[in-house]
């Protein structure tokens, strides 16, 4: 095992935000710290914070983390969004350039990053670059994505916190839709994977699967093709029999060939520094779902079918009710990368291993483990075959997979 080497240690936040990014981010700082670092004689002189991202750092744009009180540590830690602030700069060479200029000039050794698949692929190139270049720097990615979407781990930290929010909120928006009949259509995020959108099952009722009709009744994520005309006709079969209809969405739906109903749709659209088109933020989805309802439900001559949308956006990943599992484990994630460094490991990413069996009677458990940088850079996981349930319902182990994660969700009563 590799000796550790004597410099600073960098910390950056990048994607999209979530309500626990902070946990991991206090979680790398007080791991650090547990051990020694900043104090005199440790070979981790300072711990840098690095405003939003790698942006930051190539700018010099750093907050001194070592001598930062606890009790403040930990109100960020349950402070949603990113302290240090975000960004979705994905570094060319010419950037990683720049980025080990910053890191000499602020003697930067250990570099950690928080964030998705893009984030992880960033810390690869980082990490590869610099040992062409000949500059000692020891990258370690901590995980973090809403989606749910990085291979080898069971799950990511922000997924269960959203999914929370997801379940909640469904449930709530069917019992007005219980209210007020009518068709209802629910945009939640999730590019390429459907697992937030998944989670919006877990709104209904325990008895589950035994008779309940509780909403979402309908559910499409992306790993099953969507087909516009099957779609008007599952919510004609529930809208006919009890003149209402509850429905969940991902915002990364796909047609046959795989292209993207919502980007097809939004067109010229806003994109990322990645190239995505901005999704989250447009209602366009919705919209057009709801016009194509209206358009082809509606008797001739008839009353216009009632037909409303809401885009979840962002404040499905910021809500400020941490899951319990969420925040533990988020803490958690950043406090391994951190013994990762100490220990002498020269690069790495983070993962959640579930060692419980899903659905079986033993208590939810996990553990940390260490993977590749390349095992996990810019590859995509998707839900299972055995999460679905035909093409627009999840099956009773996604249940069983998502229900500790979220934790307890209120009861509500109804006449």
């Amino acid at each position: 095992m590799p000796s550790m080497i004597e410099g600073n240690a960098a910390i950056g936040q990048s994607g999209g935000p979530t309500a626990v990014i902070n946990q991991s981010l206090v979680g790398v700082v007080m791991g650090l710290r547990a051990r020694g670092a900043c104090r005199p004689g440790h070979p981790i002189r300072k711990v840098l914070g690095m405003r939003h991202g790698v942006r930051g750092l190539v700018h010099d744009e750093l907050v001194d983390l070592s001598e930062f009180e606890h009790e403040r540590l930990e109100r960020l830690a349950s402070t949603p969004s990113a302290g240090l602030g975000s960004t979705r700069d994905k570094p060319d060479r010419a950037y990683c350039e720049r980025i080990f200029k910053a890191c000499e000039r602020h003697d930067i050794r250990y570099f950690f990053y928080i964030g998705g698949n893009d984030s992880s692929d960033t810390c690869r190139i980082v990490n590869e670059l610099s040992n062409k270049a000949g500059y000692e720097l020891r990258c370690f990615h901590v995980p973090k994505t809403v989606d749910n979407d990085l291979v080898g781990s069971d799950h990511t930290p922000g997924f269960p916190s959203a999914a929370r929010f997801v379940a909640m909120a469904c449930r709530a928006d069917f019992m007005d839709n219980i209210s007020l009949p009518g068709i209802k259509i629910n945009v939640i995020m999730g590019r390429h994977a459907g697992f937030l959108t998944a989670a919006s099952a877990l709104a209904r009722r325990s008895d589950r699967f035994e008779g309940s009709t509780d909403g979402p009744q309908l559910i499409y994520v992306p790993e099953i093709p969507f087909d516009t005309e099957r779609f008007v006709q599952d919510v004609a079969k529930i809208y006919d029999a009890k003149g209402r209809c509850h429905i969940a969405v991902s915002e990364g739906i796909c047609d046959e060939e795989g292209q993207s109903i919502g980007a097809t749709l939004i067109r010229g659209g806003q994109t990322d520094d990645h190239g995505n088109v901005q999704l989250s933020g447009s209602g366009v989805l919705g919209d057009a779902l709801s016009n194509l309802l209206k358009e082809k439900l509606t008797p001739p001559g008839g009353k216009p079918v009632r037909v409303r949308a809401d885009t979840f956006g962002y404040i499905q990943r910021c809500w400020p009710e941490q899951s319990r599992i969420d925040a533990t484990e988020a803490r958690g994630a950043g406090r391994y990368a951190a013994e990762l460094a100490l220990e002498g490991d020269l690069d790495g990413s983070v993962a959640i291993e579930r060692v419980s069996p899903i659905g079986g009677s033993q208590p939810y458990a996990a553990q940390f483990k260490r993977l590749d940088l390349s095992a996990v850079a810019a590859k995509t996981r998707h839900m299972p075959d055995y999460f679905l349930d035909g093409h627009n319902n999840v099956s009773e182990m996604f249940l069983d997979y998502c229900a500790p994660l979220i934790g307890k969700l209120p009861s509500f009563e109804r006449l």
